[in-house]
Parts: structure tokens; C-alpha cells; sequence
């Protein structure tokens, strides 16, 4: 067990923070208790309650933070892209699985625990500029295509948004009865492939 930390603690919400990750990930996000993230943190259940209302509370800073690492990998994937509009957009396809991976806590606080997005502002906030983040790589690309067939940039990113989430969700997450005889890379990459080249934007032949 964790040594026992007293409310002078300099960090303990972030431990408890870190405490509900392991959870979430073992667990689920339903499927613990704030007592039990008070124990994996080496506290009292009444510490958890100084910096926390509820479970729902914790699960949303969790996701506030995951969300801040997401976007500064779509970030990092973006500018690592560059010069090529193209090169940045698919790397941040590839960011989304990557992520998933690196970050299962936060990827299920995000994206399958129930808490809404909008819940505080600053979970919007942060929420919005990774989502930002994606429409921008899809409005550099979408240049390339003629404007009478140009699909609006969030529809552009949405779709792959999609993909992506499907992906990782259906194969990426070892979830009985989805297995693929396909890595989840390859599944992405020739999905987003085909989808580029329904655009125009990827040549048939490759």
C-alpha cells in the first residue's frame, strides 16, 4: 500500500487524479468508488472530498487532462507533418490510435465514461482545441479540392474522427469477439487511404 498522505499533501488531487486513471483503466469508469481511489492515493476517503464533489467530478479532470495531452500529440503530429498538407493530416489520423495506446485512463475518461465534454468550461476548452486541431490539418488539405467538391472542413474531420474512434474502439482495444487478422495501423492508414482517394486527393495507385 501507498504510504499515507495527510491533507499537506502539496499534490494530492493530482494523485488522485493519477488513482482514478489506473481505475478507470482496470475497472472502468462505472466501476469504482471514490473510496477506492482515495485508497490507491494513500489518503482517507474525507481527503478525496477537499478537491473533489463526486466520482463524476474526478472522471472529468481526468478527461480535462487527457484531453490537454491529446491535443498537444495532434499538435506535435500536425507540425511534424509539415510542409505537406497532406503529410499532417495523416499523421494526425495516425495521433488518434497512437494516444488511444500511450493513454487508456484518459482515452476511456474521454470517450466512454459518459461525462460530457461541456460539463465545465474548461473541459470544453481543451476538448475544442484538439477537435480544432484535426479541422485544421482537414482545411489545409481540403484546398487541394475543387471548391464545387469540397466537403466543409468539420465534416472533413468528423469522418476521420470517426474512422479513427472506430478503429481504436472495434481493434485496437482487445474487446472480445473483434478480432482482425489486420493490425489496427494498417486498418487506419487504408481506410484513411481510400477515403483521401474518394476525394481526389490521394492518386488510385497508392
Amino acid at each position: 500500500m501507498p504510504k499515507k498522505r495527510g491533507y499537506h499533501h502539496g499534490n494530492l488531487r493530482q494523485a488522485l487524479v493519477e488513482s482514478a486513471l489506473v481505475l478507470i483503466e482496470t475497472k472502468g469508469p462505472t466501476g469504482f468508488t471514490l473510496s477506492e481511489a482515495a485508497k490507491q492515493a494513500g489518503v482517507t476517503p474525507a481527503a478525496v472530498y477537499r478537491h473533489f464533489e463526486g466520482r463524476e467530478d474526478l472522471i472529468a479532470e481526468a478527461a480535462r487532462q487527457g484531453y490537454e495531452i491529446f491535443g498537444d500529440v495532434m499538435q506535435y503530429a500536425y507540425d511534424k507533418g509539415q510542409p505537406s498538407a497532406l503529410s499532417a493530416f495523416e499523421a494526425t489520423g495516425r495521433a488518434y490510435l497512437a494516444f488511444a495506446r500511450k493513454y487508456p485512463g484518459h482515452y476511456i475518461a474521454m470517450f466512454e465514461s459518459g461525462i460530457s465534454v461541456n460539463r465545465t468550461p474548461e473541459l470544453a476548452n481543451v476538448a475544442a482545441r484538439a477537435r480544432g486541431l484535426m479541422e485544421k490539418a482537414a482545411a489545409d488539405l481540403s484546398q487541394h479540392i475543387p471548391p464545387h467538391k469540397r466537403p466543409p472542413a468539420s465534416m472533413f474531420s468528423a469522418h476521420i474522427w470517426a474512422l479513427s474512434h472506430g478503429v481504436v474502439e472495434l481493434f485496437a482495444r482487445n474487446s472480445p469477439g473483434t478480432q482482425s487478422p489486420f493490425a489496427p495501423e494498417d486498418l487506419l492508414e487504408s481506410g484513411i487511404g481510400i477515403y483521401l482517394r474518394g476525394l481526389g486527393l490521394v492518386p488510385p495507385d497508392k
